[in-house]
């Protein structure tokens, strides 16, 4: 019997191994998110330990901020080669308990008070999240049948967990430093990580289904990495491609650092191995969904690159220049923060269903019109920021409803792209390259974080109403032009999701549904 073909019990509608993925996923998120807060705070604090929460490392911001802004993009480009060892080696279930396990290791060691288990703890989280991250989305694709409308809305409740996770941390965990320290912090993002793999290993018997490794040596098809590299070298395009990217990775080594050349390095082999998987999937309907798929991750880095301003120069703007009084009551610059996981956790199933219901009715709801209309009302949520930037330059001050707004729109941009994009991997992907196509959209992620870095650095050179206004224009433009293109765009596809629709009322009603 073919996995499809299982009957799968359900909660609330949806597959109970949604839940188990949801849980797992969401106290993943906690113990990330929840060392991310303490990362810099930690690395700059004193070394003397002049308060409850004990010795820092004593750096500079500038170094904080260096290490920080790589550890951040390590973790989402590890997702590519997390993906690879799935697809090839272990399959996603056992690349996701494998993650899980490794992650625990690493919040463990960081509990640690040396600067070896500071660095060790860091490697070792930037690996677990590699192998866990891209594979436990996948396996969320899995619980359901090609063709499920349920699909989107799955994703949706998928991503209140990640959410979930992220409000969680924020909340909990700067009480637990303040009082005992920052290592307790460390120490409690390992907790719930254990219990992360405790009902990821106690849900095992609702995903039997999904998250196994596919790879069929028998089919003449079936091909290893190794092998595709090896066909590159008698691929002239390919090759010359990837000469004259390695050597454009060799002089970003000299001008930029040697960080910066072994990145565009590991981009570049990338690039070779999608190039060749491009040219060795065996119709030309695969290709077509593959190149789309390649080309919304454009929208994906561009989206990232815009909100994250939220972490870096909107926090820095909330910080210094936002009237955060409340009733006589300063609200702290951190509880921004959670506006985002909130409005998320508030109105992501009823954007789902609100795009389901427009689908059953006819209207365009495909998945590369919500990305590019998510670029589009994310990008508006910069136009609150243009207004919080000139009223500052008017009264020397802004309205903290500007920043409320503003989360509130990026946040309805953000349902629109990041679980929408997720489950559309799932769609496009070839079966065995579907993990490695979720950790390079998770790596796209990770190049758009380093994109706002870069980004809100040009604010102290160029000011923020000039920076707002220019990222609203440029999204908005973005969004509009792949609305335009989005009818060749969606043939490209071969109507991959025209033939959605409610498999489930279906079945009761007693149709006969084909096996994938």
């Amino acid at each position: 019997m073919k996995d499809s073909a299982i009957k799968q019990k359900e909660l609330f509608g949806q597959p109970v191994g949604l839940y188990i993925l949801f849980l797992t996923e969401m106290w993943e998120r906690f113990s990330y998110y929840g060392m991310r807060a303490l990362l810099v705070l930690y690395m700059t604090a004193s070394t003397m330990g002049e308060d409850a929460r004990g010795a820092g490392l004593g750096w500079t911001s500038k170094e904080a901020l260096a290490l920080y802004g790589w550890y951040t993009m390590l973790v989402y480009v590890a997702s590519i080669p997390g993906g690879m060892i799935a697809d090839k080696l272990l399959g996603q279930k056992k690349s996701v308990l494998l993650g899980a396990i490794i992650l625990c290791l690493g919040h463990g060691v960081l509990v640690m008070t040396d600067i070896w288990a500071f660095y060790t703890g860091l490697g070792l989280v930037i690996l677990g999240v590699g192998l866990l991250k891209p594979n436990i989305s996948s396996m969320v694709g899995g619980l359901y049948k090609e063709g499920d409308i349920r699909r989107d809305k799955g994703f949706s409740i998928f991503y209140i967990g990640i959410n979930l996770g992220s409000l969680l941390a924020t909340m909990i965990v700067g009480l637990v430093v303040a009082k005992w320290g920052w290592h307790a912090g460390f120490g409690l993002a390992g907790i719930v990580m254990i219990l992360g793999l405790i009902n990821y290993v106690y849900g095992q018997k609702y995903l039997k289904h999904v998250g196994n490794l596919q790879v069929n040596k028998n089919d003449e098809n079936e091909i290893s990495y190794g092998q595709l590299y090896g066909k590159l070298f008698k691929s002239s395009k390919q090759l010359i491609i990837t000469v004259l990217l390695t050597l454009v990775s060799i002089v970003g080594w000299y001008k930029l650092g040697w960080g910066y050349g072994l990145l565009f390095l590991f981009l570049t082999a990338i690039t070779a191995l999608l190039m060749m998987i491009y040219k060795e999937l065996e119709t030309q309907v695969f290709k077509d969904r593959f190149l789309v798929l390649l080309l919304s991750f454009i929208m994906v880095i561009i989206f990232w690159g815009a909100f994250e301003q939220a972490g870096g120069l909107m926090n820095l703007y909330t910080d210094t220049k936002t009237d955060r009084n409340l009733f006589g009551w300063q609200v702290p610059t951190v509880m921004f923060q959670s506006l985002n996981a909130g409005f998320i956790i508030l109105f992501a199933t009823a954007v789902a269903s609100f795009w389901a219901k427009r689908k059953l009715k006819g209207k365009e709801a495909s998945s590369l019109f919500k990305m590019a209309l998510g670029i589009i009302i994310m990008g508006f949520g910069f136009l609150f920021m243009v207004f919080a930037a000139m009223e500052f330059e008017k009264s020397g001050t802004s309205s903290m409803v500007w920043l409320v707004l503003a989360y509130l729109f990026h946040t309805v941009g953000e349902l629109c792209i990041s679980p929408v994009a997720l489950s559309f991997i799932t769609k496009l992907a070839p079966v065995k390259y579907a993990s490695l196509m979720m950790g390079v959209y998770f790596a796209a992620t990770g190049l758009g974080n380093k994109v706002a870095g870069i980004v809100g650095e040009s604010a102290s050179d160029y000011g923020e109403l000039t920076i707002f206004s220019g990222i609203l224009i440029f999204t908005v433009l973005i969004g509009g032009l792949f609305i335009l293109i989005l009818k060749p765009l969606k043939r490209l596809t071969h109507g991959v999701e025209e033939k959605e629709r409610d498999l489930k009322h279906e079945e009761a009603e007693g149709f006969e549904l084909a096996d994938n």
